[in-house]
């Protein structure tokens, strides 16, 4: 009988979201939303820029950016909201956090120089 590695039922159930964390996680958002008093799309756009100055990972834009597009918070609110916190959180967070959101939604947004200096770089 084949042996399963070490947290691989863990693992499984942390991808079937059938784990106590991801429902914490939930329900905590849910909580969150209901309590904050705000609109959806506020409410989504504030999280995306806690997520820039916290130099969040792709994975937590993809949630809410793509949670905002679903309820139709249009992409240049998310836009100005980068412009908005970046004198706040710096200029290196914001533009590290749309390379994040660009590996997240798959979207190359590296500048033609430095598409040329990948290039040079490659044997």
């Amino acid at each position: 009988m084949a042996q399963k590695a070490p947290g691989a039922e863990g693992v499984a159930a942390l991808a079937e979201a059938n784990a106590p964390v991801f429902e914490t996680l939930v329900q905590m958002t849910l909580d969150t939303f209901e309590r904050s008093g705000l609109d959806e799309e506020t409410y989504l756009l504030a999280r995306i820029a806690a997520l820039v100055a916290m130099g969040a990972s792709a994975p937590s834009y993809l949630l809410n950016i793509g949670t905002a597009a679903e309820v139709g918070v249009p992409l240049e609110k998310v836009q100005g909201t980068l412009v908005a916190i970046a004198p706040v959180v710096g200029s290196a967070r914001v533009v590290s956090a749309a390379g994040a959101i660009g590996e997240a939604f798959g979207v190359d947004i590296s500048t033609e120089d430095e598409k040329q200096q990948g290039d040079r770089d490659r044997p």
